[in-house]
């Protein structure tokens, strides 16, 4: 499978937006945005994709953005990020043991893929999970992201269903552990409370210490 290209253009209508942001937002990233961390750390996080003044501008994922708030605040807190603050790729931040991707690399127009650019970005997230070490574990940030892993995988979707906290253990020995998407939807619903993904991301440290 293929690494992860910067310079890939194979969905059309995702490369027609970011050439249009790009033209718009002079500055901005406004390519596909790498994943972030050490390749080899146990943990993977696996989120949406980038978000417009987030990620797209900043180049890292979760950077820039309101999504990012709450998760540095909270990989700070439990050891898992060096800072608590995300604003750009020289901040100083680094991840400590994790891994964060995205399931699409590029960002989508109002931030939702389509079923067929979900599906050719996976062969980038298939080569980032079979470089996985033994008993690795991935957060999943959503349904999108859940069911991504899952088709990285190829494995069924009616079998490992999504709910926030769930935890799966796949038949390849890595645990896949689901949590709602730490987006300012989600968060200022309150579908996802600081506390409910505190919650999720303190069980990920306790199962990295098995």
């Amino acid at each position: 499978m293929p690494e992860f290209n910067i310079h890939c253009v194979d969905c059309t209508r995702l490369a027609s937006h970011l050439a249009h942001v790009r033209e718009r937002f002079n500055g901005y990233h406004g390519r596909p945005v790498a994943p972030f961390g050490d390749p080899l750390a146990r943990l993977l996080i696996v989120g949406l994709a980038p978000g417009m003044h987030g990620a797209n501008r900043s180049g890292r994922p979760f950077t820039g953005d309101f999504a990012g708030i709450l998760l540095y605040q909270t990989l700070h807190k439990h050891g898992l990020a060096s800072q608590a603050e995300a604003v750009s790729r020289d901040d100083g931040l680094e991840l400590r043991g994790c891994r964060i991707t995205n399931a699409v690399k590029c960002l989508p127009p109002e931030n939702k893929p389509t079923t067929d650019e979900i599906r050719i970005c996976n062969r980038y997230l298939q080569t980032e999970l079979a470089d996985m070490p033994e008993n690795a574990l991935i957060l999943a940030l959503g349904g999108v992201a859940h069911k991504s892993v899952l088709q990285a995988f190829k494995l069924k979707q009616s079998e490992f269903g999504f709910a926030h906290a769930a935890e799966h253990r796949l038949p390849n020995g890595i645990t896949l552990l689901d949590s709602y998407h730490c987006s300012r939807y989600n968060t200022q619903t309150r579908r996802l409370t600081p506390a409910m993904f505190d919650a999720v991301v303190a069980r990920a440290r306790e199962l990295l210490t098995r």
